[in-house]
């Protein structure tokens, strides 16, 4: 096989990650996987080699990028879980920030001058609109958002003062897994909301709570927007060309355009699981926006992102049929 580049991802042995590298993998790019396994699984890493080690280990980061020499960076190694982030302010600002900090360093001395972020809608906070666009202001409510924002602040500062581009890549809500059925989510610990829809219709969890019933919302019920996990792999590959061919620094937002409110997501995840599970409705979690939707027209005209997969049935399908397949 004819390899395109070298491309070094952080966080490749988690959830969104380990779908990009397959999708990095399929298209012939050169991979190498960097990340301590806190959250990813070795097994994750379809294409490529891995070196397990932590980004706060400057010694083993220097040593991997003096071996693998890569083209570009893709950055997925972060703590992710919002309300966690509220609790334990300091683990996120360490490791969401002040290890991409050393990354970039890492970069910069290492003469790699492409960069794309994971970064997040949370960095909007509550939007005074929605759908949001790239040129909302930023205006976080919890550590996590806050930690995402930090380092596009970070990137926008490097990019001035060195031969240095990036985009940063705004995800919203992730959801679904990979269509052949070989990668989603892993984590025991998950939080996202059809990941445990899908575990409560397979018996998994007794019941799945409901965070708060009262937000100014149609039916009293937070409201995201849902994107497919291999669509967004998708957008990564096509973000890359972007940046390899055109040397542009660049923010896009990484959703549908439209909304599923949660008890829509439950309603939809019942019926395609035929199961009627048990739902409780609870208070409001520290930290929710009521709504949070994207203006993704930018990506979708900027790289021709054409999503395959906006469908909430089909998301939750892959998403049940995935989990179905890791009880056994």
């Amino acid at each position: 096989m004819n390899f395109k580049f070298k491309i070094l991802v952080t966080g490749g042995a988690g959830y969104i990650g380990s779908h990009v590298v397959k999708a990095l993998g399929e298209r012939g790019y050169q991979v190498l996987t960097y990340d301590n396994l806190s959250y990813g699984h070795r097994e994750a890493v379809l294409y490529g080699e891995l070196v397990v080690a932590d980004l706060a280990d400057r010694d083993s980061l220097r040593k991997t990028f003096e071996y693998f020499r890569p083209d570009a960076v893709m950055h997925f190694a972060a703590s992710i879980v919002v309300p966690e982030s509220v609790k334990k302010p300091v683990k996120y600002y360490r490791n969401n920030f002040c290890n991409t900090i050393s990354l970039v360093e890492t970069c910069i001395e290492n003469g790699v001058k492409n960069f794309i972020f994971s970064s997040s809608a949370a960095v909007y906070g509550i939007p005074d609109k929605c759908p949001v666009d790239e040129q909302a202001p930023l205006n976080p409510i919890n550590p996590y958002g806050r930690t995402k924002a930090m380092v596009e602040d970070l990137l926008a500062d490097v990019a001035q003062a060195e031969d240095f581009r990036y985009i940063s890549l705004r995800y919203f809500n992730v959801a679904g897994a990979d269509i052949s059925g070989r990668l989603g989510q892993r984590r025991q610990d998950a939080t996202h909301l059809i990941t445990l829809a899908v575990k409560t219709a397979l018996g998994e969890r007794p019941y799945l709570e409901i965070y708060g019933t009262d937000y100014p919302t149609s039916d009293g019920t937070c409201i995201r927007d849902y994107i497919h996990v291999d669509d967004l792999a998708d957008a990564h590959i096509l973000v890359l060309e972007y940046l390899m061919e055109h040397g542009k620094s660049e923010v896009f937002n990484c959703g549908y355009g439209h909304g599923y409110s949660v008890r829509e997501v439950v309603e939809a995840t019942k019926r395609v699981s035929g199961v009627d599970f048990k739902v409780i409705e609870t208070g409001r979690r520290e930290g929710d926006p009521p709504e949070l939707v994207a203006d993704s027209r930018k990506l979708r005209e900027t790289i021709s992102w054409q999503p395959k997969y906006n469908d909430m049935e089909y998301i939750v399908k892959t998403a049940l049929e995935w989990e179905r397949k890791l009880i056994g």
